[in-house]
């Protein structure tokens, strides 16, 4: 589990396992490299093979490789890893979570000649994704995937039910009524909600993520492009958070679910859609569940969709250099080359080549979604955005209520704005570059005011 799906299953995990870490001795007389991951599940899995894999190709690399607990254990490890000195040579760092963890003091910047060595260049990147990894001009993130939210179907439900094209694929649906009738002709073929997501637990980021979708596609932005100023367009805003409730008010979707629930309403079979990241491939793959995978549909007219993306990171060490620093660019390097095997788990490589890779574009239904790339939507660069955060949870708590009946729409956005507020005018506790000074949250809000 690369993204979301962990802050439930994981949260409670020990906050140090070592997951494929070398055996002592192991690294003996070869160039110490110690990686850092938070990948557990079937990523972690994945991520296992991958390192197995590099170790066996680069025989005078000791590399350590751990895997710590996701989320807020894993990014305080790192963290204080960092600024004690006792940081490892590469390490996974979600991209939307830079701005908040101080590129420059806690973060090394790569260099890009030593990548270029190995063929690694700006141009094979989408450019957007490419520089969300940049600091004052110097590359702090080296992006290796896009995490997006997306659309499962059953395809026996859906075939029954007359969604399906002649190809065997979900018929295209453009805008929310077509979403809507969708889900009804759906639901009327089955007797139950045709569509489960996750709407309540804890720490619930699913109803964040679906309101950040959904609000990305008509056009509005939560936060300024720097990130220091609330942008919440109230009209967008309701238009959105109307429609999450709309779903649940008509029982076209499982109105209370928490994380597990909604997978295992999803494996259960009856239920026609599941709205969640692409990392439940794996899941659905294993129950030998009829399903496939498309993008999140249009419903609001931008083709967008809210996403994180996995990225390396070197963390500082002081005088960085040497076969050690030299062996982390080899090790990012021959990730993103080897990235078709990564992308089983779902997720979409950011290495464009990969993209074209027959390897790749082999596996169904992972690269049915790929064009989705160009669509992505990361949070705006703040320290308490992107996976795992204190906003993901905070305002998943909030939209939480909205679809299981519990807030109002108009409550739900007055609240949203709130806490954006105090969040705005807290300082970055990790001193990093994104967030606001105090008093500069009072505008930016436009088109109401709830």
């Amino acid at each position: 589990m690369g993204a979301v799906v962990a802050a439930g299953a994981l949260a409670t995990a020990t906050a140090a396992t070592a997951g494929c870490a070398a055996p002592s001795g192991a690294t003996a007389g070869k160039t110490r490299l110690r990686y850092w991951h938070l990948f557990g599940g079937g990523d972690g899995v994945t991520m296992t093979g991958m390192v197995d894999a590099f170790a066996a190709a680069h025989p005078d690399i000791g590399l350590e490789a751990t895997q710590l607990a996701w989320g807020s254990p894993y990014y305080t490890k790192l963290g204080m890893a960092g600024a004690g000195g006792r940081a490892p040579e590469v390490a996974v760092l979600h991209l939307a979570r830079l701005a908040g963890f101080a590129p420059g003091r806690l973060l090394d910047p790569f260099d890009l000649g030593l990548l270029a060595e190995h063929g690694i260049t700006p141009d094979r990147f989408p450019p957007d994704i490419w520089r969300r990894g940049q600091v004052d001009g110097k590359q702090y993130a080296i992006p290796l995937d896009t995490h997006p939210m997306v659309l499962y179907y059953n395809l026996d439900v859906c075939a029954k039910a007359g969604l399906l094209g002649a190809d065997g694929k979900l018929k295209p649906l453009h805008g929310a009524a077509e979403f809507i009738a969708a889900l009804r002709t759906a639901r009327e073929h089955t007797g139950v909600p045709a569509l489960t997501t996750e709407t309540i637990g804890p720490d619930a980021a699913t109803p964040w993520r679906l309101f950040a979708t959904f609000y990305s596609q008509t056009g509005g932005d939560v936060l300024s492009e720097d990130g220091k100023r609330l942008a919440l367009d109230d009209t967008k805003a309701l238009k959105v958070l109307d429609f999450m409730a709309r779903l649940a008010e008509e029982g076209l979707m499982v109105r209370r679910a928490d994380y597990p629930g909604s997978i295992g309403v999803f494996n259960d079979g009856r239920t026609a859609f599941h709205l969640n990241g692409e990392w439940e491939v794996t899941t659905f793959k294993t129950s030998g569940l009829p399903f496939s995978m498309t993008r999140v549909p249009a419903l609001f007219g931008r083709p967008t969709v809210q996403a994180d993306c996995h990225s390396f990171v070197l963390p500082h060490q002081q005088g960085r250099s040497g076969a050690s620093n030299r062996a982390a660019h080899t090790f990012t390097a021959w990730m993103l080359k080897h990235s078709a095997d990564w992308a089983e788990g779902g997720h979409v490589p950011a290495y464009l080549p990969t993209l074209g890779d027959p390897a790749y574009l082999r596996l169904t239904p992972q690269s049915a979604y790929r064009s989705v790339i160009s669509d992505v939507v990361l949070d705006r660069p703040a320290w308490f955005a992107g996976s795992a955060s204190v906003m993901w949870i905070e305002l998943g708590a909030v939209f939480s209520g909205v679809l299981t009946g519990s807030r109002t729409p108009r409550n739900a956005l007055r609240e949203a704005k709130a806490r954006l507020r105090k969040l705005l005018d807290t300082p970055d506790p990790l001193g990093g570059t994104g967030s606001s000074s105090a008093g500069s949250s009072g505008t930016g809000s436009t088109g109401g005011s709830v």
